[in-house]
Formats: structure tokens, C-alpha cells, sequence
């Protein structure tokens, strides 16, 4: 049992979880744009992902991500040396516009841990701005990437589903930054700092009926489409009425990471039930 739960602990802190989240977003942005995604885009952001959230999280003092005493963080390093290595082989089949847009999407993630120029602060300190560039990231690796320059989308309904990604990983950043007001620096303003718990439940809320009413706006509106984002609408306000100070361990690292693994899933059995009775 002592082995298991050290195996998911890893399985967490090694960033798997999250690269799933970010692998199952696209795959999400797939069906809903009805495009096909190269497989080697598939692993190089798959594999990516793993390495520049562990950089984040493990990186932001290069001494101590690069001379690392722990023997489990050492496991990490390793892992990550390993998923870049499989991400820069697949990034030699991507092509040039869209290396142009992973550079641009690289830099704002190195710019999250690492000062632009010394004595300055990095882009994750500065008040106010850490879940927005997340959400912005998070966005760009899953729907404007796998849609760019696809013949038979609709760039107006990339927009929206653009819009609607930075949205919802919006909603979900929000347990996080509620899980960590008590160890969050006060000069991060974060917005349970500068507005409260409550009000930043609320605005989760309000973000989650934005994102739901959004669909509506679309050239393209499939049932799929609609049905899908009404379940991520009624999971998206269960979480803001339940999320707390004080969570479980597993609460936002893992449950709250899963629900767009669960989107993936629901899309996939929504979309078979509608083909079976011809909806789709």
C-alpha cells in the first residue's frame, strides 16, 4: 500500500497528471473542431508539458534543480530529462509556424520562473498576472496549436474556443490559489488575497457561466458540443461551492487536474451515444 501511494505521490509531483490534463484538453479540441492532430504534436506537448511544469515547480533556482541532493527529486530530474529528450525528438517533426507559436508560448512559460534580466522579478510575481498567463498558455498549447493553419476550421469558432479554454482553466486555478492563500507571498495579490475567498468563488462562477454561454456564439454548434459543456458547466459550479481553505491533499492536485481527463471521456461516450441514436 506504502508503495502505491508512493507511486501516485510521484506520479503527481513528476508532473504526469497535469500532462495528461493538457494532452486530453487537445484531444477535447479535436473533437469539438473535428481536426485531425500529427501524433508527433501530440507527444512533443504531451512530453513537454511534463518537463516545463517540472522546471516550474522544481527550477525557478537553477543550483537547485540542477544539483539535487533529494533522491526523489533526483527521480523527477531524471523523468524529466527523459520526457525532454522524447519532446525535442518530436519536435523535429513539427513544422515552422508552428515552432514559431511553441516559441512564443516557451517564452512566456520561461518567463513564469525566470527573472528576464537579473534583480528583476519573474512574470509569476507579478501581482495579479500568475493564473492569467497560465490560462493564456494552456490555451495556446491546446487549441490554438493543433487548429493552426487546419483548411477546414472556422477561425471564429477557434476564438471562441480559445476564449472558452482560458476560462475554464481559469475556474480551475482557482482551488489552487484558495489551497495556497497561506503560503502565498502577499505581494503575489492573487485574487483570494486582493478580493477574498468568497468573491473569488464567485468570480470562478461567473467565469464558468461565461464559458457555457459562449458556446452559444458559435458558427458551428454541434449537440455534442452544447451537451458536453453543459456537464463542464454543472462540474465547473459544483467545485466553486464546494472548494474550501482547508482541502484534502488530493483535492486540487489531483481531483480538480482530472476534470479535463473526465471532459475528454464524457466527449467520447456522449459522442458514441449520439451516433447510436443518430444525433450526431
Amino acid at each position: 500500500m506504502k508503495f502505491l501511494k508512493r507511486l501516485f505521490d510521484f506520479y503527481l509531483d513528476a508532473s504526469i497528471h497535469v500532462a495528461f490534463a493538457v494532452f486530453a484538453l487537445m484531444e477535447v479540441t479535436a473533437i469539438l473542431l473535428n481536426i485531425s492532430i500529427d501524433r508527433h504534436l501530440k507527444f512533443f506537448v504531451f512530453f513537454g508539458t511534463m518537463t516545463a511544469y517540472n522546471f516550474v515547480k522544481y527550477g525557478v533556482e537553477a543550483k537547485k534543480y540542477v544539483l539535487v541532493a533529494n533522491r526523489y527529486h533526483k527521480n523527477i530530474q531524471f523523468f524529466s530529462i527523459i520526457a525532454l529528450l522524447i519532446a525535442g525528438y518530436s519536435a523535429f517533426y513539427l513544422n515552422a509556424n508552428e515552432w514559431y507559436l511553441m516559441v512564443v508560448l516557451f517564452f512566456l512559460t520561461g518567463l513564469y520562473a525566470v527573472p528576464l534580466l537579473p534583480h528583476t522579478k519573474n512574470l509569476r510575481s507579478l501581482a495579479g498576472l500568475k493564473i492569467f498567463i497560465v490560462a493564456v498558455v494552456w490555451a495556446g498549447i491546446t487549441v490554438v496549436l493543433p487548429s493552426f493553419e487546419k483548411p477546414n476550421v472556422i477561425p471564429w469558432d477557434v476564438a471562441i474556443e480559445t476564449i472558452q479554454r482560458i476560462l475554464l482553466v481559469l475556474v480551475l486555478l482557482v482551488p489552487f490559489e484558495i489551497r495556497d492563500l497561506k503560503y502565498d507571498d502577499v505581494a503575489l495579490k492573487t485574487l483570494p488575497q486582493r478580493f477574498g475567498v468568497h468573491k473569488t468563488l464567485i468570480f470562478g462562477g461567473f467565469s464558468a457561466i461565461i464559458l457555457y454561454s459562449l458556446t452559444f456564439l458559435k458558427e458551428v454548434l454541434t449537440p455534442l458540443d452544447a451537451i458536453s459543456k453543459g456537464i463542464l458547466f454543472l462540474i465547473l459550479g459544483h467545485i466553486m461551492l464546494y472548494t474550501k481553505k482547508n482541502q484534502s491533499k488530493y483535492y486540487a492536485s489531483f481531483w480538480i487536474e482530472a476534470i479535463p481527463i473526465f471532459w475528454w471521456i464524457s466527449l467520447l461516450l456522449i459522442a458514441k451515444l449520439l451516433l447510436r441514436y443518430r444525433f450526431l
